[in-house]
């Protein structure tokens, strides 16, 4: 597909979504299972928390938990921890998805313009094949947490899927809830439309970003703004 074909939004080359929390409705998933595994850990789930892991792969979120409980994080302990949590969120996520307002319509106004999608998560494949098999897109591209060296803050998901598609990442829109994946957008070069949907979440707003309250009303015209 070439640039030229894009008549409504001329500027902008792709959009790359972020998935938990963004795309579809995962954060309650993802808060179930972690506080079943403060449980098994001896302690009570904190928001605090919560706001601290949000967006990251699970090598930094385990390792993390574990010493929010002053719990060993041993590398023994944080793969029989990690695995806990996978297992347990691949049975959630198989349950149900809730797309979240706005995504739908977003996708299709995408389509309409000919503008192509990526999915960028630091969920791992597994996860985020469970969210497909929900029929959430069509995307181009999606890269998984595990699929990168380096995951959210640091810029290479966001960079390996602008690669995928063949776009020049400053004319591409991320789309993102929390922190990590807002600097990890923003240091690709990409523009950044933030969606905040934890509580103590702050994304402040800057250059070539919005902060919004949700996607409904957001079209391929404004993230076309955001790239001219």
């Amino acid at each position: 597909m070439t640039l030229q074909r894009r008549r409504s939004a001329p500027g902008l080359q792709a959009v790359l979504w972020d998935m938990d929390g963004l795309l579809v409705d995962t954060e309650p998933l993802w808060t179930v299972a972690e506080t079943e595994l403060a449980a098994r850990l001896g302690g009570t789930w904190s928001d605090e928390l919560k706001a601290l892991i949000v967006g990251t792969r699970l090598e930094v979120a385990v390792p993390t938990i574990l010493r929010w409980y002053d719990v060993d994080d041993s590398p023994t302990a944080v793969a029989e921890s990690s695995d806990w949590l996978l297992s347990r969120m691949v049975s959630l996520f198989d349950e149900d998805v809730r797309v979240m307002p706005g995504a739908n319509a977003l996708l299709i106004d995408l389509a309409r313009t000919e503008v192509p999608v990526a999915l960028v998560s630091s969920s791992y494949r597994v996860l985020v094949d469970a969210v497909l098999r929900h029929r959430v897109g069509p995307f181009r591209v999606t890269v998984a947490g595990d699929e990168v060296r380096l995951g959210k803050p640091d810029p290479e998901p966001y960079l390996t899927a602008c690669q995928a598609l063949q776009v020049d990442p400053h004319r591409c829109v991320v789309l993102e809830d929390s922190v990590a994946g807002v600097q990890s957008g923003y240091a690709a070069g990409c523009a950044v439309v933030a969606v905040p949907s934890v509580v103590g979440v702050v994304v402040p707003p800057a250059p070539r970003r919005l902060v919004l309250p949700s996607l409904v009303g957001l079209d391929a015209a404004t993230l076309a703004g955001l790239v001219a």
